[in-house]
Protein backbone atom coordinates (compact mmCIF):
# COMPACT_ATOMS: atom_id res chain seq x y z
CA UNK A 1 0.00 0.00 0.00
CA UNK A 2 1.37 3.40 -0.53
CA UNK A 3 2.82 5.67 2.00
CA UNK A 4 1.67 8.95 0.20
CA UNK A 5 -1.69 10.24 0.21
CA UNK A 6 -3.33 10.57 -3.22
CA UNK A 7 -4.05 13.70 -4.25
CA UNK A 8 -8.20 14.79 -3.60
CA UNK A 9 -8.17 18.26 -3.41
CA UNK A 10 -8.28 20.73 -0.61
CA UNK A 11 -10.28 19.06 2.10
CA UNK A 12 -8.17 18.48 5.46
CA UNK A 13 -6.97 15.02 6.85
CA UNK A 14 -10.06 15.34 9.80
CA UNK A 15 -12.68 15.78 6.86
CA UNK A 16 -11.37 13.16 4.91
CA UNK A 17 -11.04 10.70 7.24
CA UNK A 18 -14.84 12.00 8.49
CA UNK A 19 -16.10 11.36 5.00
CA UNK A 20 -14.41 7.77 4.83
CA UNK A 21 -15.75 6.83 8.20
CA UNK A 22 -19.48 8.15 6.82
CA UNK A 23 -19.06 6.57 3.89
CA UNK A 24 -18.28 2.99 5.26
CA UNK A 25 -21.00 3.16 7.83
CA UNK A 26 -23.22 3.78 4.68
CA UNK A 27 -22.00 0.54 2.71
CA UNK A 28 -22.40 -1.25 5.83
CA UNK A 29 -25.95 -0.07 6.33
CA UNK A 30 -26.85 -1.30 2.90
CA UNK A 31 -25.01 -4.24 2.40
CA UNK A 32 -23.34 -5.56 5.18
CA UNK A 33 -19.66 -6.14 6.37
CA UNK A 34 -19.45 -8.21 2.94
CA UNK A 35 -19.53 -4.52 1.16
CA UNK A 36 -17.21 -2.80 3.22
CA UNK A 37 -13.38 -2.74 1.36
CA UNK A 38 -10.67 0.30 0.85
CA UNK A 39 -12.19 0.02 -2.80
CA UNK A 40 -15.56 0.09 -2.44
CA UNK A 41 -15.33 2.92 -0.02
CA UNK A 42 -12.69 4.81 -2.37
CA UNK A 43 -16.01 4.65 -5.00
CA UNK A 44 -18.74 5.36 -2.95
CA UNK A 45 -17.19 8.79 -1.39
CA UNK A 46 -15.66 9.72 -4.67
CA UNK A 47 -11.97 9.72 -3.45
CA UNK A 48 -8.83 8.79 -5.84
CA UNK A 49 -7.94 4.80 -5.58
CA UNK A 50 -5.86 4.21 -2.12
CA UNK A 51 -7.44 7.20 -0.20
CA UNK A 52 -8.88 4.51 2.23
CA UNK A 53 -6.28 2.45 2.49
CA UNK A 54 -3.78 5.63 2.95
CA UNK A 55 -6.00 6.67 6.43
CA UNK A 56 -6.60 3.10 7.54
CA UNK A 57 -4.51 0.66 6.38
CA UNK A 58 -6.63 -2.44 7.51
CA UNK A 59 -9.88 -3.59 7.19
CA UNK A 60 -9.95 -3.78 11.27
CA UNK A 61 -8.89 -0.23 11.00
CA UNK A 62 -11.58 0.91 8.88
CA UNK A 63 -14.26 -1.40 11.09
CA UNK A 64 -12.74 1.00 13.76
CA UNK A 65 -13.52 4.26 12.18
CA UNK A 66 -16.73 3.15 11.03
CA UNK A 67 -18.13 2.53 14.69
CA UNK A 68 -16.12 5.18 16.31
CA UNK A 69 -18.04 7.46 14.40
CA UNK A 70 -21.47 6.30 14.95
CA UNK A 71 -20.34 6.47 18.79
CA UNK A 72 -19.90 9.74 18.09
CA UNK A 73 -22.70 10.70 15.63
CA UNK A 74 -25.47 8.83 18.69
CA UNK A 75 -23.89 10.40 21.75
CA UNK A 76 -24.32 13.93 20.10
CA UNK A 77 -28.25 13.21 19.48
CA UNK A 78 -28.85 12.97 22.86
CA UNK A 79 -29.59 16.00 24.44
CA UNK A 80 -27.41 18.03 26.20
CA UNK A 81 -29.85 19.55 28.78
CA UNK A 82 -30.78 17.66 31.33
CA UNK A 83 -34.67 17.10 32.09
CA UNK A 84 -36.60 18.39 34.92
CA UNK A 85 -39.38 15.52 35.06
CA UNK A 86 -40.31 11.66 33.27
CA UNK A 87 -42.41 13.29 31.32
CA UNK A 88 -39.60 15.76 29.64
CA UNK A 89 -37.31 12.61 29.21
CA UNK A 90 -39.73 10.39 28.35
CA UNK A 91 -40.54 13.10 24.91
CA UNK A 92 -36.92 13.75 24.43
CA UNK A 93 -35.96 10.05 24.61
CA UNK A 94 -39.20 9.32 22.39
CA UNK A 95 -38.67 11.77 19.79
CA UNK A 96 -34.81 10.40 19.75
CA UNK A 97 -36.01 6.93 19.20
CA UNK A 98 -38.44 7.83 16.16
CA UNK A 99 -35.13 9.79 14.51
CA UNK A 100 -32.98 6.78 15.03
CA UNK A 101 -35.87 4.31 13.45
CA UNK A 102 -36.41 6.59 10.79
CA UNK A 103 -33.99 9.48 9.16
CA UNK A 104 -31.60 7.44 11.40
CA UNK A 105 -32.35 3.84 10.65
CA UNK A 106 -29.16 3.12 8.18
CA UNK A 107 -26.74 3.87 11.03
CA UNK A 108 -28.50 2.17 13.62
CA UNK A 109 -28.54 -1.15 11.41
CA UNK A 110 -24.72 -0.46 10.88
CA UNK A 111 -24.32 0.11 14.34
CA UNK A 112 -25.88 -3.57 15.04
CA UNK A 113 -23.56 -4.97 12.52
CA UNK A 114 -20.43 -3.54 13.88
CA UNK A 115 -21.11 -4.34 17.00
CA UNK A 116 -21.52 -8.23 16.91
CA UNK A 117 -18.01 -7.83 14.29
CA UNK A 118 -16.46 -5.82 17.43
CA UNK A 119 -17.69 -7.97 19.67
CA UNK A 120 -15.91 -10.69 17.73
CA UNK A 121 -12.50 -9.33 16.88
CA UNK A 122 -10.18 -8.52 20.36
CA UNK A 123 -8.80 -5.09 18.27
CA UNK A 124 -12.13 -3.86 18.21
CA UNK A 125 -13.25 -4.23 21.75
CA UNK A 126 -11.83 -1.03 22.92
CA UNK A 127 -13.71 0.84 20.68
CA UNK A 128 -16.97 -1.27 21.60
CA UNK A 129 -16.29 -0.22 25.14
CA UNK A 130 -15.57 3.24 24.74
CA UNK A 131 -18.75 4.16 22.82
CA UNK A 132 -20.76 2.32 25.52
CA UNK A 133 -19.36 3.92 28.36
CA UNK A 134 -20.08 7.43 26.49
CA UNK A 135 -23.25 6.31 25.52
CA UNK A 136 -24.23 5.11 29.42
CA UNK A 137 -22.77 7.96 31.26
CA UNK A 138 -24.90 10.37 29.40
CA UNK A 139 -28.14 8.25 30.14
CA UNK A 140 -26.46 7.91 33.73
CA UNK A 141 -26.72 11.83 33.78
CA UNK A 142 -29.84 12.13 32.51
CA UNK A 143 -31.29 9.70 35.36
CA UNK A 144 -29.08 11.14 37.92
CA UNK A 145 -31.25 14.66 37.38
CA UNK A 146 -34.09 12.76 37.81
CA UNK A 147 -33.66 11.00 41.00
CA UNK A 148 -32.21 7.55 40.44
CA UNK A 149 -30.44 6.70 43.64
CA UNK A 150 -28.06 4.55 41.30
CA UNK A 151 -28.11 6.10 37.94
CA UNK A 152 -24.86 4.23 36.75
CA UNK A 153 -27.07 0.71 37.43
CA UNK A 154 -30.17 2.53 36.30
CA UNK A 155 -28.22 3.78 33.12
CA UNK A 156 -27.28 -0.43 31.90
CA UNK A 157 -30.72 -1.23 31.97
CA UNK A 158 -31.93 1.93 30.16
CA UNK A 159 -29.00 1.31 27.42
CA UNK A 160 -29.75 -2.31 27.21
CA UNK A 161 -34.01 -2.00 26.63
CA UNK A 162 -33.25 1.05 24.07
CA UNK A 163 -30.84 -1.27 22.17
CA UNK A 164 -33.50 -4.31 22.14
CA UNK A 165 -36.61 -2.25 21.10
CA UNK A 166 -34.13 -0.31 18.27
CA UNK A 167 -32.87 -4.27 17.09
CA UNK A 168 -36.74 -5.53 17.40
CA UNK A 169 -38.23 -2.94 15.59
CA UNK A 170 -35.22 -2.92 12.60
CA UNK A 171 -34.25 -6.34 12.75
CA UNK A 172 -36.55 -8.48 14.47
CA UNK A 173 -38.81 -11.29 12.97
CA UNK A 174 -41.57 -8.57 13.11
CA UNK A 175 -39.99 -5.57 11.68
CA UNK A 176 -40.79 -5.79 8.35
CA UNK A 177 -44.93 -6.00 8.88
CA UNK A 178 -44.50 -3.17 11.79
CA UNK A 179 -46.67 -0.04 11.61
CA UNK A 180 -44.23 3.41 10.80
CA UNK A 181 -42.68 4.46 14.11
CA UNK A 182 -44.99 6.82 15.90
CA UNK A 183 -43.50 9.32 18.34
CA UNK A 184 -46.50 9.61 20.74
CA UNK A 185 -46.04 5.63 21.11
CA UNK A 186 -42.67 5.37 21.47
CA UNK A 187 -42.79 8.25 24.46
CA UNK A 188 -45.24 5.86 25.84
CA UNK A 189 -42.76 3.20 25.86
CA UNK A 190 -39.60 5.23 27.35
CA UNK A 191 -41.89 6.73 29.86
CA UNK A 192 -42.65 3.15 31.07
CA UNK A 193 -39.05 2.32 30.79
CA UNK A 194 -38.17 5.69 33.22
CA UNK A 195 -40.73 4.39 35.45
CA UNK A 196 -39.14 1.24 35.91
CA UNK A 197 -35.90 1.76 36.26
CA UNK A 198 -36.43 4.88 38.68
CA UNK A 199 -39.43 3.20 40.30
CA UNK A 200 -42.88 4.55 41.01
CA UNK A 201 -44.14 6.04 43.95
CA UNK A 202 -47.87 7.54 45.12
CA UNK A 203 -45.35 10.52 45.84
CA UNK A 204 -44.81 11.03 42.12
CA UNK A 205 -48.63 11.82 40.50
CA UNK A 206 -46.84 11.76 37.19
CA UNK A 207 -45.76 7.81 37.82
CA UNK A 208 -49.89 7.21 38.77
CA UNK A 209 -52.35 5.85 36.29
CA UNK A 210 -55.51 4.77 38.18
CA UNK A 211 -57.54 1.66 36.68
CA UNK A 212 -61.08 1.75 36.48
CA UNK A 213 -62.92 2.62 39.67
CA UNK A 214 -60.39 4.35 41.46
CA UNK A 215 -59.77 6.98 43.26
Amino acid sequence: MSTREPSAGPASATDRRTLIADTAIGLVAASGLRGLTHRAVDAAAGLPAGSTSYYFRTRTALIAAGYRRLAELDVSEVPSSLPTDRDEAARALGTLLHHWLTAGRERQLARFELSLEAARNPELEPDLREAGLAVRARAAAVLAALGAPNPQESAELLAAWTDGLLYDRLAGALAPSRPTPDPAELTSTVRRMLDAVLGTSAQDPAAYHPGPGSP
